[in-house]
């Protein structure tokens, strides 16, 4: 069975997922440890760093008995792609209202 692939925008729109990104920002944490900052269950809080995990925000590594979860570059460069394009778009708009104002004037 093919498992639907979340875009990035799907992925961080869950505030849970954007807490464990902010948690994992300050340092690399067991999922043992990233559910007890939660008030729901450990297979719900597995649930949402699997998402992550498939959508390339983090990196899951097995020492000793615990999993590790890192965050990693990936899904942020997709969040990063779609924004800057935007970012480009209105500052050319902006340039040519500005031209446009100043040829006005």
């Amino acid at each position: 069975m093919e498992q639907h692939r979340l875009d990035a925008f799907q992925v961080i729109a869950d505030p849970s997922r954007r807490q464990i990104l902010q948690l994992l920002s300050k340092d690399n944490m067991t999922i043992n440890s990233l559910a007890d900052n939660f008030d729901m269950s450990r297979p719900a809080v597995s649930k949402h760093i699997k998402a992550l995990y498939n959508a390339g925000f983090i990196s899951i590594q097995d020492i000793g008995r615990e999993r590790h979860c890192t965050l990693k570059q990936d899904g942020f460069n997709e969040l990063q792609e779609w924004l800057a394009y935007y970012d480009a778009f209105w500052g050319s708009k902006l340039k040519k209202l500005g031209a446009l104002l100043n040829d006005k004037s």
